[in-house]
């Protein structure tokens, strides 16, 4: 491997302190402006795994043919990981944020610090397979994303997450009209280009790997899925029981954003229902019609006209985004 220059990186209000490295490019490889690879690992307090994962991530990196680098993007540690990032030998870059801003907020500058077109994510807790960096990537030139996929056996998802998954997954997938087998796998390869263009509505904590999913598929783009194990984390997950709630809110606000009618519609065909429930027996038992029904009837006008608005300007923003 070979160092390449620090150029750029006083633009943000960050610490670089190690020196970018990158493989030289293969003979007869395109360039590393074409066909590079940039990982990004997001770090919070990950002092038991991380001198681990950074030598099985160096590893991975040095066998594939092609140009990468390595960002490890320290969100504000207090357990000694900032530390054993300034005294690994793994070439690295290593940029930090001076306080906790969140999951999302490490990737978002990572990606933004990236020199080359293909993403890779990746936690640093030691529960994601490494190795399968290569296959992700061989992948993308047929998908615009690539998730890897933690379904199967050997996958170790704590039991309590298990019911919310479930359902998120299921809400996700009506709402998209996709199959998801994995809506927020932290390991997955996509373009920088695309992933920028979401910025504005990627949040900053947890939810950013789903939000990019639900986007990406709502948009058209192409996301293939790549079956992978899940190691038992090393460490204390920082995921919360509270944030459970944060998902379903977070994929109904996404999906509106993307295709509104499949959240108004249900809504509109419940209130209709339940309207025409009410009129038949108030014509036809209590012979008057209430102020009940009529406040119902409306109610369900009101809000497939908000849905069809919305979608109008969905599909406005949408035409007026492919001109530019």
């Amino acid at each position: 491997m070979m160092p390449v220059d620090n150029a750029g990186e006083g633009r943000m209000a960050l610490s670089p302190v190690r020196t970018p490295m990158q493989r030289a490019n293969p003979p007869g490889e395109q360039s590393a402006d074409q066909q590079g690879l940039s990982v990004i690992l997001p770090v919070y307090n990950e002092a038991e795994a991380i001198s681990a994962v950074l030598a099985s991530l160096h590893t991975t990196l040095h066998q594939m043919p092609r140009a990468s680098e390595l960002i490890v993007v320290d969100d504000g540690s207090q357990d000694g990981t900032s530390e054993l990032l300034h005294q690994v030998s793994t070439p690295l870059r290593l940029l930090q944020h001076g306080s906790n801003r969140g999951y999302g907020a490490a990737l978002k500058t990572g990606i933004r610090q990236a020199r080359y077109p293909l993403i890779a994510i990746i936690d640093a807790d030691g529960t994601y397979p490494h190795e399968m960096l290569p296959k992700l990537v061989e992948h993308m030139s047929e998908a615009d994303m690539v998730v890897g996929a933690r379904i199967g056996e050997e996958v170790h998802v704590p039991w309590n997450r298990q019911p919310a998954k479930r359902f998120l997954q299921w809400l996700s997938a009506y709402l998209s009209e996709t199959d998801i087998p994995d809506l927020n796998s932290g390991l997955r390869v996509f373009r920088k280009e695309i992933a920028i263009s979401y910025f504005h509505i990627l949040p900053d904590r947890f939810s950013f790997t789903s939000t990019i999913t639900l986007a990406m598929l709502s948009d058209g783009y192409r996301v293939a899925y790549e079956r992978i194990r899940y190691h038992k984390r090393h460490g204390t997950s920082k995921i919360k029981p509270y944030h459970a709630l944060d998902f379903p809110i977070l994929v109904l606000r996404t999906i509106t954003y993307f295709k509104p009618l499949r959240i108004f519609v249900p809504i509109f065909m419940t209130l209709l229902i339940l309207g025409m429930i009410n009129l038949s027996i108030d014509i036809f038992v209590l012979k008057d019609i209430g102020d009940s029904t009529i406040l119902i009837l409306l109610s369900s006008l009101h809000v497939i006209l908000i849905g069809v608005i919305a979608d109008l300007i969905v599909k406005r923003n949408s035409m007026k985004k492919n001109i530019d």
